[in-house]
């Protein structure tokens, strides 16, 4: 079940008092450098997140197909704090997603830091980075 979103906003700001967002943060960027030579942005990590819950494997994708694994990363990525369900797949294997409530209101940088957490979550839940 889904934490309220005052328990849940409680809940990041805990995990930010007791490790700091930004050196996680630092160190995923090391990682994926490392790993892809350049320092990608949220939108880059997005994308990945998208080809690795997909599991497309082309070369070149269309403006709407990288639109598309972005917005399953996003469902995918905020699914564990109660905002998505997923729905199941469609004939072509692509997952769908049930929005359950409205995305919280905040301001921009807080809305980075949202984003940034759920990223960080992911890559350590998929043992994708150290």
């Amino acid at each position: 079940m889904p934490l309220p979103i005052d328990r849940q906003q409680a809940y990041l700001c805990c995990m930010h008092a007791n490790d700091d967002l930004q050196a996680r943060w630092w160190r995923l960027e090391e990682q994926l450098i490392a790993r892809f030579g350049k320092k990608p942005d949220m939108e880059a990590i997005l994308f990945l997140i998208g080809l690795q819950e997909t599991g497309a494997a082309q070369t070149n994708y269309t403006k709407e197909q990288k639109q598309d694994l972005i917005h399953v990363a996003v469902c995918t990525l905020l699914t564990p704090s109660g905002y998505f369900a997923p729905e199941g797949l469609d004939d072509d294997g692509w997952p769908h997603f049930r929005q359950l409530r409205e995305m919280p209101t905040l301001p921009l940088k807080e809305q980075e830091d949202f984003l940034r957490d759920h990223v960080l979550l992911y890559f350590q839940q998929h043992a994708i980075t150290d």
